[in-house]
């Protein structure tokens, strides 16, 4: 299978480079994944999808402030890029700079603190900081917008690429899917009879990370640390005896849920996931899901592809061109029905 089959043009101006007024505000498409059908309709229309008795699962994960700006002692200017926070003082990161820091290397950050960096492992920098490393973030820390959000962050986003319902600091990207739901909007899904339940995933910044292989099978995906409690399982138990749907929302949820059921059957699961599902990989909890647009080529492309067949999938992403939607983190959103019988790319091209 190539990662090429997962590519598709899109014009530089439909990439949602700011959030709409009001998180809600944003276009549905909705995709049928039995008979591929497909409906443009607003984000509020979710809950004419939605059934009582239905169960939907949110990443309630927190995006930390977790780009920073400083310089080595020397005098280089450096970013840093936090991707897991370690423990209370470290953290593993990505460093951006003219020549990377060696070990013992001091680094002074913007508002006067400073770390050290104590060890590379692989592509990341262990970072150990003189004051404890979350307040810090909150103070100078600057959120961590993706790549294709060409600008700099403003402090409009530290509300607005954070989901109305984060709880555990942990991410360095939004599950962005969970920034259409405002407490109106959850409200109203209770009234309805719609069961919630929260999951934990920190997304880490490899989720932008391009598939620099031919072949989907030769990637290795980027780990990310994880939690499926319990009353996670126990309420998808329950959706199941009364015949209710689990609805993921967003492609984070998914990778928890799955991995939490890697063996078929869904357990309590604590800790990292590697999880890579694309076209031909089972899924054996989520019914139905809630996504954005996603980049050309990605890991999350495929995942949407494995679970609504690729030929809709890609007929959907070209529907959503054609008809202007906004694109990527800060854009519109889909509801898809999983396909009971999806297929790949091999069996189109």
């Amino acid at each position: 299978m190539r990662v090429a089959d997962f590519h598709f043009d899109l014009p530089d101006e439909q990439i949602a480079r700011h959030p709409l007024a009001e998180r809600r505000a944003s276009r549905l498409l909705v995709l049928d994944g039995a008979s591929g059908a497909l409906a443009d309709r607003h984000f509020a229309d979710l809950l004419e999808y939605l059934r009582p008795g239905d169960l939907m699962v949110f990443n309630n994960t927190r995006v930390i402030p977790a780009r920073l700006f400083g310089q080595k002692a020397s005098g280089g200017k450096l970013e840093v890029l936090v991707e897991r926070v370690l423990d209370e003082y470290r953290v593993l990161a990505h460093v951006r700079a003219s020549k990377s820091p060696k070990p013992g290397t001091m680094i002074v950050l913007e508002g006067g603190a400073q770390a050290q960096m104590v060890a590379r492992h692989d592509a990341l920098f262990e970072l150990r900081f003189d004051e404890a490393v979350l307040p810090l973030l909150e103070r100078v820390g600057h959120m961590p917008l993706p790549p294709y959000i060409d600008r700099a962050d403003q402090a409009s986003d530290r509300e607005r690429y954070q989901t109305v319902y984060a709880q555990k600091a942990g991410a360095v990207a939004a599950p962005t899917a969970g920034l259409h739901f405002d407490d109106e909007l959850l409200a109203s899904l209770r009234e309805r009879g719609v069961e919630s339940a929260f999951v934990t995933l920190h997304v880490g910044a490899g989720t932008f990370q391009p598939v620099r292989v031919e072949r989907i099978e030769d990637h290795h995906m980027h780990s990310e640390w994880l939690e499926v409690s319990q009353d996670v399982v126990d309420a998808v138990q329950a959706c199941r005896a009364r015949g209710g749907r689990v609805v993921a929302v967003g492609t984070t949820s998914v990778r928890s849920l799955e991995s939490a059921a890697r063996d078929g059957e869904l357990k309590p699961f604590t800790g990292d996931t590697d999880i890579f599902i694309y076209p031909g990989r089972p899924f054996h909890v989520v019914d139905a899901l809630v996504t954005n647009f996603h980049l050309p080529e990605s890991t999350l492309l495929m995942l949407v592809s494995a679970f609504a067949g690729y030929a809709e999938t890609m007929a959907a992403y070209a529907q959503a061109v054609a008809e202007g939607y906004r694109f990527f983190s800060y854009g519109d959103a889909m509801f898809i029905t999983r396909n009971p019988a999806p297929r790949g790319p091999e069996e189109f091209l």
